[in-house]
């Protein structure tokens, strides 16, 4: 019998990175992984979606090449199957290059299902191992809610998750999306850019609920301007062959469909947990700041916690996780999380938005910056999108930052690299910014927070 000092329970962001930073800390690790390394994330989910997203952009780009003075003789088109066929290459050597680094950092890597007898004891293969410690990263699956002839529509693969989302062979002629969470959205950026007719159907009152108010608006317009319908405050009632019906104002619709997507969130994976005996609160595991569970040396990371379903940050959990083992005292900062949403423009976020400040009683001032006053946005000709910082009203520390512009995802880390070492829009603002840049809309911003903007 094989004894190690973690197992750690999927492979995916979170779990293969614990595995690696406790093999770096001469640890003995097992890690268990029913698929390919990589998880959801690297397989299914972040990446892929990215390599769709820069296919769809450039089709977009090339069919607007006259806007920067280039000429193109004939029609514009695109290849599916090597869009498709990128996006595989693309995978394949991020998980194998997820396997090699394993394999240098002495990591053991059993592929199967592992089956928990008990907190210490691990069945996989055939094999029983044994832990001092027991990391879970079993990560989490979409739902499919209980609609009307969408069980029958997913089995059929008519309606479809975003994992076989991924693997379709034809771009869809009229696809329904479900949902207007991050995934939704971004779907719908990729096959609107290739001429698809989109419809996105949302429950709530607007999509991307978790985003500051003034980004979802903008956003919306963006989206509706590329012709994808919106439909918030909807109710879909029933999915069909070739439609979906929806309610709206009192009154039951349908649009049109050859696709649906279903879009409408994940539940975490805890079946076969039931062993351990662990808290669970809305289906997901208790853990606290330090990743522990209710059960000693017992830890749980990424999407299988409930509490944040993003990739970096099921990474930067099983670091903390590895930490905590180690001796050390390390905690989870949550409200320091960054996230994106990788449309066209992209958002990003970190801290607070407006609403949760005024509902905390905060007293603060917001500064915005549009991209229409960066040289560099329109030399890019990229216009679409603006910077918006919220400050304590007193010191000017960075409370909230949100971005709608293209690169976001790459801006926003200079506002989490402030906000965690407690900086204000005073040390933002003093730091000179290489012209001409975008990052120089949040430098101007900053100026905005504590007087005014240079250049608007």
């Amino acid at each position: 019998m094989k004894t190690y000092d973690i197992i750690v329970l999927g492979g995916g962001p979170g779990g293969y990175v614990a595995a690696i930073k406790a093999a770096q800390n001469n640890l003995k690790v097992a890690l268990i992984e029913k698929e390919v390394v990589g998880g959801i994330c690297l397989n299914h989910g972040c990446i892929p979606t990215k390599t769709l997203l820069k296919n769809a952009k450039v089709y977009k780009t090339l069919n607007h090449a006259s806007d920067y003075g280039v000429t193109i003789d004939g029609k514009i088109g695109f290849d599916w199957t090597q869009m498709m066929k990128r996006k595989n290459l693309v995978v394949k050597k991020l998980t194998t290059g997820v396997a090699g680094l394993l394999k240098k950092n002495g990591v053991e890597v059993f592929n199967g299902l592992g089956n928990i007898v008990a907190k210490d004891k691990v069945e996989v293969n055939g094999e029983t191992l044994t832990c001092k410690n027991l990391i879970l990263a079993t990560g989490a699956s979409p739902i499919v809610p209980p609609i009307d002839g969408l069980k029958e529509a997913y089995e059929k693969g008519f309606a479809r998750t975003s994992r076989e989302m991924l693997q379709i062979e034809e771009a869809p002629k009229n696809l329904v999306i479900i949902g207007g969470g991050v995934i939704g959205v971004e779907f719908a950026t990729i096959f609107s850019s290739l001429g698809s007719k989109v419809t996105i159907i949302e429950k709530l009152d607007g999509i991307l609920p978790m985003m500051d108010d003034d980004i979802r608006t903008q956003y919306t317009k963006i989206l509706k301007k590329d012709k994808i319908d919106i439909l918030v405050n909807a109710e879909v009632k029933s999915v069909k062959t070739d439609k979906v019906i929806y309610h709206l104002d009192g009154k039951d619709h349908e649009v049109k469909a050859d696709s649906v997507l279903i879009s409408v969130g994940m539940k975490a994976n805890t079946k076969g947990l039931e062993e351990l005996k662990l808290k669970m609160e809305r289906n997901a595991i208790v853990t606290d700041d330090q990743l522990k569970t209710n059960i000693d040396h017992v830890y749980a990371i990424g999407d299988v916690n409930g509490k944040y379903m993003l990739a970096h940050v099921a990474s930067h959990e099983g670091i903390v996780a590895v930490e905590n083992i180690l001796g050390h005292d390390k905690k989870m900062n949550y409200g320091r999380m960054p996230n994106a949403v990788y449309g066209s423009p992209e958002i990003a976020s970190v801290g607070l938005t407006e609403k949760e400040l005024k509902e905390k009683g905060v007293k603060y001032k917001v500064s915005t910056f549009p991209l229409l006053a960066s040289g560099k946005a329109l030399a890019d000709n990229e216009k679409d999108g603006f910077v918006k910082l919220l400050v304590s009203e007193q010191y000017k520390e960075i409370l909230g930052a949100h971005i709608l512009a293209y690169n976001a995802s790459d801006l926003i880390a200079e506002l989490g690299v402030t906000m965690e070492l407690e900086g204000t829009a005073y040390e933002v603002a003093n730091t000179v910014h290489p012209h001409p840049t975008l990052s120089e809309i949040i430098m101007e911003a900053a100026h905005g927070a504590i007087d005014k903007p240079i250049h608007i």
